[in-house]
């Protein structure tokens, strides 16, 4: 019964994806809906961009393991993405009509430098876009009790949803978004509701009982290396992810710039509150049944959450549970999906075959939803980030220190990363983004050998003043399109 409920769920959610699809005429359509949102659609879509597999499996295992120290990456630096994004995104690079960030990078520096930094977002997806199908191949494993191996419901999951992503591009995603975060948020708040019930002493006990084992506990130990990997983990997600196309996409698909900020601030604040749903349900289930949640733990937390669905609520929680489940998966997969594809055929080359490698990746890949998640960004972080914000902000960065920032970003953090890994005392990826950082500056400030696309002075004048007649209603130069 539970299975026939997912497969409806499914058909109902592909049909939404591609009845939206009428409703996409050209490239723009497909790659920022037209630029059409409202405030409520932009905010569901903001919210789905990290509520998925990472929000639901992996938080929840990773704070019933380690505590809220272990989850600074995500919901803490990933909020706080979302609101800097939209803060970047909707005063400075909304007007500028453009369809991916890799745009921005040619007009501001130079078709090289697009492309490099199109290339360390596209494989910035990887990990991410897999955690998502990898979560999909885990729903389908346990609703069908095994009979379809988790590699199976990976190749169906990922099938189902490049279904709609592919036909109705951003216009799917936005409207299913909506959809599917009403369904997300009702349904966990069930289970949740359930879970406290089934908890001696109801949520007041789970609680007590979580900041009595110190998983309340934000801040490490005083300990220096400690600390640096602690900001290691904040900064990488919440630097690392501002450079992608997805969270671009979300923002800027804003009838707006007012609705791009109003709606990023909106969903990054509903998406922080509400992470804390699954924190909950899971710690919940180690004091429902330790014995069976403590083998568990051991095994796979990743399969905490479906087990005491499973196991320990009635059929409706279930159904419940799963379409919950589903929505935010499926939400978050479909723009991850969309995100690498759209640069990849726009910035490099024509096709899908960003799609193809993230299935690859997640078939073959042994780390935990939250890891790859976690690890997705350190290369946006290392080559994308400070061209980004150094082109936005800074009037004298050029095309020369852009490649000096990317490349020895890039190339520093892989040195490290190879020949030290796990040992280095500062993470690789903030040896990496500081390399990045002095990159920039000394290849701006030194004698220029590389040219530009568009005179830097001239975009970064247009960009401020486009902020400025945003604040202050003063009239706007023509649009520059790449």
């Amino acid at each position: 019964m539970l299975l026939w409920f997912v497969i409806l769920y499914l058909m109902v959610s592909v049909g939404i994806g591609l009845l939206a699809a009428t409703r996409v005429h050209n490239a723009k359509d497909f790659a920022v809906a037209g630029r059409r949102l409202p405030l409520p659609v932009v905010t569901a879509t903001v919210f789905a961009t990290w509520f998925g597999a990472e929000a639901v499996f992996g938080v929840s295992a990773t704070f019933v393991k380690d505590g809220l120290t272990g989850v600074v990456a995500d919901p803490f630096g990933s909020s706080m993405c979302l609101i800097l994004a939209g803060i970047l995104f909707s005063r400075y690079l909304y007007k500028l009509n453009i369809i991916t960030l890799g745009d921005f990078y040619r007009m501001r520096y130079n078709r090289v430098v697009e492309v490099i930094t199109t290339i360390c977002i596209v494989a910035s997806y990887l990990g991410w876009a897999a955690a998502q199908i990898k979560a999909l191949g885990l729903i389908f494993f346990v609703v069908t009790d095994g009979v379809a191996s988790q590699n199976a419901g990976m190749v169906l999951g990922a099938a189902i949803v490049l279904t709609y992503t592919t036909f109705g591009g951003m216009f799917s995603v936005a409207i299913l978004d909506f959809v599917q975060m009403a369904v997300s948020m009702g349904g966990l708040l069930f289970i949740a509701w359930i879970a406290s019930g089934k908890v001696d002493g109801g949520s007041g006990a789970a609680i007590a009982s979580a900041s009595a084992a110190g998983k309340l506990d934000f801040f490490p130990p005083p300990d220096p290396l400690a600390w640096v990997t602690f900001l290691g983990a904040w900064v990488t997600m919440m630097l690392g992810s501002i450079p992608q196309q997805d969270v671009f996409q979300r923002v800027t698909s804003a009838k707006s710039a007012k609705i791009a900020l109003a709606g990023s601030i909106l969903g990054a604040s509903i998406y922080f509150c509400f992470t804390f749903v699954p924190m909950f349900i899971a710690y919940s289930a180690t004091l429902i049944d330790p014995a069976m949640f403590g083998e568990l733990m051991e095994k796979d937390t990743q399969l905490v959450l479906p087990t005491l669905v499973l196991q320990h609520t009635p059929l409706v929680a279930q159904v419940f549970f799963f379409g919950a489940v589903l929505s935010a998966i499926m939400s978050c997969s479909s723009a991850t999906l969309l995100a690498p594809s759209v640069t990849f055929a726009e910035n490099v080359i024509r096709g899908f075959y960003p799609a193809c490698l993230v299935l690859l990746f997640a078939l073959n890949s042994e780390s935990s939803i939250f890891k790859m998640v976690e690890n997705a960004y350190k290369v946006t972080l290392a080559g994308a980030f400070v061209p980004l914000v150094g082109g936005i902000l800074w009037r004298r960065a050029t095309t020369q220190g852009a490649l000096a920032a990317t490349c020895g970003g890039l190339l520093s953090w892989l040195l490290v990363e190879m020949l030290i890994g796990a040992a280095s005392p500062v993470p690789p990826q903030l040896i990496g983004l500081a390399v990045s950082a002095l990159g920039m500056i000394l290849g701006s400030l030194l004698p220029q050998w590389v040219g530009h696309r568009m005179p830097h002075h001239e975009l970064h004048e247009l960009l401020h003043h486009q902020a400025a007649a945003e604040t202050h209603h003063v009239a706007e130069p023509p649009h520059h399109r790449p």
